[in-house]
């Protein structure tokens, strides 16, 4: 029971809103548009959580090869590092979860419908998103480690991961699910930035040049306030272009939480005081995609209340 207890603590659960999100988003948009799977949203949720789990263990070995999960960090011990899981059995885990989330992804696009030459871009696409996860800290030059972490969580939890899976249910894609896409995506930058501030002084000294280790801790924070700002102002460019009723902004009841958000970036300095906020950034990106889902299909829900 103690090595499995292990392996959940290495899966960081807490992230998993992340995925949850990004799924969220594309599936509230697309019933806004009158389409909507119950396969493909099952499967989706599946793949996307066993994307971040294999993400999270793959870090976790990876921050401990490369130095950056070291003695000298702040945030919670990692497994490897802490010697809890060897790197032997962490490479295995590896292994077995990455083959997970390839089944799963065969699934999904199975009972997605696609024609073959789209099923053939969704699966290059599939396993260049394992690649990312598994990059992230591991290989020869891990991009993480060169501040374009980013990047990479922008495109595959914001754009591919709304874009994809609202394709997924309708077979087609629209320009201003970019509007939405972009709003998740630069929350799940928030999330990242949240733990790389936190990890900021032993990334330096692991030679990780995260965004916030080559901003510093100020600037690091006004580019946080930039992220949060511009995803509602997304958001709400989304609702002006498909106004129906006020109901659709019941999602700036989040703004709240990011403001906490905001003000313990700003004056947590310890790296332990900050950690809990990493996990209360990813529950309020959860909170803004189910609000603003809700929003946007508050006619159908009513509808559907009666």
């Amino acid at each position: 029971m103690t090595a499995v207890k292990e392996y959940i603590t290495a899966m960081r659960l807490r992230t998993l809103p992340l995925a949850l999100a990004s799924i969220g988003m594309g599936s509230f948009l697309s019933l806004f548009n009158g389409f909507f799977s119950i396969e493909v949203f099952v499967l989706s949720l599946c793949t996307a959580m066993s994307l971040q789990v294999l993400s999270n263990l793959a870090n976790d070995y990876g921050d401990a090869k490369h130095g950056a999960d070291s003695l000298d960090r702040k945030g919670p011990a990692r497994a490897v590092q802490s010697g809890a899981i060897s790197a032997e059995a962490m490479l295995r885990a590896i292994y077995v979860c990455g083959a997970v989330t390839v089944i799963l992804g065969c699934c999904l696009l199975y009972f997605s419908g696609l024609s073959v030459r789209v099923l053939v871009i969704f699966l290059l696409l599939g396993l260049v998103s394992i690649a990312a996860a598994v990059l992230y800290t591991n290989g020869r030059k891990p991009y993480g480690y060169a501040g374009l972490g980013d990047l990479a969580v922008f495109l595959f939890f914001g754009l591919l991961g709304v874009l994809g899976t609202y394709f997924l249910h309708t077979g087609h894609c629209r320009w201003d699910l970019v509007l939405p896409g972009t709003a998740l995506g630069l929350l799940t930058v928030a999330v990242l930035n949240v733990n790389n501030i936190r990890d900021i002084e032993s990334d330096r000294l692991a030679g990780k040049r995260s965004i916030p280790a080559r901003l510093g801790r100020q600037r690091a924070t006004y580019y946080h306030m930039t992220l949060l700002v511009v995803s509602v102002l997304c958001a709400v460019a989304y609702n002006m272009l498909h106004y129906y009723t006020p109901l659709q902004f019941v999602f700036l009841l989040v703004l709240p939480l990011f403001y906490i958000n905001i003000h313990a970036v700003k004056t947590k300095l310890a790296a332990g005081d900050l950690d809990p906020y990493l996990k209360q950034m990813a529950i309020s990106t959860l909170f803004f995609v189910i609000s603003f889902g809700i929003g946007i299909n508050m006619e159908l829900f009513l509808l559907l209340g009666k």
